[in-house]
Parts: C-alpha cells; sequence; structure tokens
C-alpha cells in the first residue's frame, strides 16, 4: 500500500499505531486536498465559521521545510467539506 493509499481517510493528527484513526461519531470534518496531507480528514468540531474561513496551518514532517514545517490549507470557496493546500511554510 502506498503512503497516499495509508493516509486517506484517517484523522490529521491520530497516532500512527491507532488502530482506528478514521473519524468519530459526532465530530465535524473537513478534507484535505493536494499537499503533504492529501486525503487526511481534519476535524473541525467546533470551529466557527470564521475559524473555517481564516484556514490553517498544519505542523507536518512530510511537507517542503520538513520536521517543523507547516502545510497551509484553506477553505476551499463554495464547498465547506474540502480545504485546499495552498504551499508550505518553514
Amino acid at each position: 500500500m502506498d503512503e497516499r493509499q495509508f493516509m486517506r481517510g484517517r484523522v490529521y493528527g491520530a497516532d500512527h499505531d491507532d488502530p482506528d484513526p478514521g473519524p468519530r461519531p459526532g465530530h465535524d470534518y473537513v478534507e484535505l486536498v493536494g499537499g503533504p496531507l492529501d486525503g487526511l480528514l481534519l476535524d473541525v468540531t467546533g470551529w466557527s465559521a470564521r475559524e473555517r474561513d481564516e484556514g490553517v496551518a498544519l505542523l507536518t514532517e512530510i511537507g517542503r521545510y520538513g520536521h517543523g514545517g507547516r502545510a497551509l490549507y484553506a477553505a476551499r470557496p463554495g464547498d465547506g467539506r474540502c480545504f485546499d493546500w495552498h504551499g508550505d511554510s518553514p
């Protein structure tokens, strides 16, 4: 299984050893699209509309800047279910 298949449907921040790294009942998720975290789900439970509109900088070791780097994602206009990748940041 390649890395993208392994990550698809997993929740960002879930432990790699978690036997059930998928979504939890009663939580709201958006799919991360593109970039190093493509296919992961981000738990946005309790986020306001403003917080969703602002986007996020998510820690990742597999982006352009390696350990300590961040992948930048923002809500896709007109589609509240997806956050699109907008680049990496140190």
